[in-house]
């Protein structure tokens, strides 16, 4: 081989080995969900309403989309967010879902989340709660699990 061939052949190496070293890993959407009852509040209520929420989290863009539903709620819901605290305590609001009694079910949004909510979420730290007039603490609630 000439030393222009073997010059060129090295350089196309080097070219194709920093695009795929330099190419950013693509990371799979992360499906996560949250079974809503009342037996999940700290401390639990006494409402027959139940609901749910199935999540897709997105690691490269932390990307939070979600839809969900409820029902036999005690009286129209006032809002509902997410949570950051482990299961059995409260926590403060991470992202709202929404607020005002117009709120139906289904329900849908998404949100980008920051570095520590993206942390707290994928470590089972988030719950989902739905708060009513008669239970404005929150009236069912549901851990987002894996």
């Amino acid at each position: 081989m000439t030393t222009f061939s073997v010059r060129s052949m090295l350089a196309a190496v080097a070219c194709a080995a920093a695009l795929v070293l330099g190419a950013p890993s693509i990371a799979s959407a992360i499906d996560l969900k949250a079974d809503l009852k009342a037996s999940n509040e700290v401390p639990p209520t006494d409402s027959k309403g139940s609901g749910a929420v199935t999540l897709t989290y997105d690691p490269a863009s932390k990307k939070l989309s979600w839809k969900g539903t409820f029902t036999g709620l005690s009286g129209p819901p006032t809002a509902a967010h997410f949570h950051a605290a482990e299961a059995g305590k409260n926590g403060g609001v991470a992202v709202p879902i929404f607020a005002g009694a117009t709120a139906k079910s289904p329900f849908e949004g998404s949100a980008t989340l920051t570095d520590p909510q993206a942390a707290d979420l994928m470590a089972g730290r988030w719950y989902v709660n739905i708060h009513t007039d008669a239970h404005k603490a929150g009236e069912i609630r549901g851990q987002v699990l894996k």
